[in-house]
C-alpha cells in the first residue's frame, strides 16, 4: 500500500531516500543548484493557514482547523513594510496568501497599509464567504485602489466537476458568486487554475476563455498574469535533483526562479515573532527559514526540496503577478 506524504513533512521525508539530503551536494555528488536574491520585488505575507474549506491537493494543507501558521498581525505587516521603506528596497508587489486571507481579521488594514505605502497588492482568495462578508468595506477599499489591487481567485479547472472534486461539492457555485461580485464592481480579477497532466496548456486557455466569455467575466485567458496555470503539486512524485549543470541543460537561469525576487513572511504557531522564509512553497521546512528580517533573509537559497524542481525549475511557475 502506498501513502501520500504530507506537505507538513520536511524535504527529507517527502523525497525518495538519498535525495535532497545535503543542501550543497546532490546524491550523485554533483554541486546542487542555488539561487541568489537579485532584488526583493515581491514580498508575500502568509496571513495564516486557516481556511473555510479543505482542498484535496492543497500543498500547505490549509483547512478550518490547521493553524500551524497562525494569523499574522497588522503590526507584523507594518514592520516589514517599514523595513522596505527604510532600506529603499525595490519591492513592487505585496502578496497575501493563506489559508484564506479574508479570514484574518486584520486583512483590510493590511491591504490598506500596503497600498498607502505605494505598493501594488495581490490577494489570493477562493472568493467565497470569508471575502464576501467584508461587503461594502472591502468594495470601498478595492474601488479606491482598483488600479493597484488584484484579486486572484482560485478556479481549479474550467469545468465544475474537476473544480468541485478538488474543493468540495458546491464550491464552483460559491466561487462564481464571489467572481460575479468582483466583476460587478469592475475590480481587477485574475484566476488561478491548474495544468492537468492530461491537458495541454493551450487547450486549457481556450477552454477558460470560453468559460469567461459565457459568464461575462472580462479576463484575458491568453495573458499568463490574468490566468495563472500552475503545475499540479504532488508531494510524493519522484523528481530529479537540480544541479548547477541543469541551468544549461534546461535553458533556465537562476534569476528566473521565484526565490531570486521574492520572500514570504510567516508566523508559526507558538512563535514569539514572525519569520521570513525563502518562498511560498516551503513554509514548514526549517532549512528554508532565513531570518527575522528581510536583510537577514536576502541570502542564497539552496534548491534542496522536491518542489524547487517540480514547481519552479521544471514547472516554470511563479506565484507573483509579474
Amino acid at each position: 500500500m502506498t501513502t501520500t506524504a504530507s506537505p507538513f513533512a520536511t524535504h527529507r521525508e517527502i523525497a525518495r531516500p538519498g535525495l535532497f539530503v545535503d543542501p550543497f551536494v546532490t546524491a550523485d555528488g554533483a554541486s546542487r543548484a542555488a539561487v541568489a536574491q537579485t532584488r526583493l520585488e515581491t514580498l508575500w505575507f502568509n496571513t495564516g493557514t486557516l481556511c473555510n474549506i479543505a482542498c484535496a491537493n492543497c500543498y500547505i494543507e490549509s483547512s478550518p482547523t490547521n493553524d500551524a501558521l497562525t494569523y499574522l498581525t497588522v503590526e507584523d505587516v507594518a514592520q516589514y513594510l517599514a523595513e522596505i521603506a527604510d532600506h529603499g528596497l525595490p519591492t513592487r508587489e505585496i502578496g497575501f496568501t493563506g489559508g484564506e486571507p479574508f479570514m484574518n481579521p486584520g486583512i483590510l488594514t493590511m491591504l490598506q497599509t500596503s497600498l498607502d505605502a505605494g505598493h501594488e497588492a495581490l490577494v489570493l482568495t477562493n472568493a467565497m464567504r470569508p471575502m464576501l462578508r467584508w461587503g461594502d468595506r472591502l468594495a470601498d477599499l478595492a474601488v479606491l485602489h482598483r488600479d493597484r489591487l488584484t484579486f486572484r481567485v482560485s478556479l481549479d479547472h474550467h469545468t465544475e466537476v474537476v473544480h468541485d472534486a478538488e474543493r468540495g461539492s458546491g464550491s464552483w457555485d460559491k466561487a462564481w458568486e464571489g467572481l460575479d461580485w468582483l466583476g460587478a464592481r469592475d475590480l481587477r480579477i485574475a484566476v488561478a487554475g491548474r495544468r492537468l497532466a492530461s491537458e495541454g496548456e493551450a487547450d486549457a486557455r481556450v477552454a477558460y476563455a470560453d468559460l469567461f466569455r459565457s459568464r461575462g467575466l472580462a479576463i484575458d485567458a491568453a495573458d499568463p498574469a490574468a490566468l495563472v496555470l500552475f503545475p499540479e503539486m504532488e508531494p510524493d512524485r519522484a523528481v530529479p535533483e537540480i544541479t548547477e549543470a541543469c541551468w544549461g541543460i534546461l535553458n533556465r537561469a537562476p534569476e528566473q526562479m521565484m526565490c531570486a525576487t521574492s520572500r514570504m513572511v510567516v508566523r508559526r504557531k507558538g512563535a514569539a515573532e514572525a519569520a521570513v522564509v525563502a518562498c511560498t512553497l516551503t513554509p514548514y521546512d526549517p532549512q528554508f527559514e532565513m531570518g527575522r528580517t528581510l536583510r537577514e533573509a536576502s541570502g542564497q537559497v539552496q534548491l534542496n526540496h522536491p518542489f524547487c524542481a517540480q514547481f519552479c525549475v521544471l514547472g516554470g511557475a511563479s506565484c507573483s503577478a509579474g
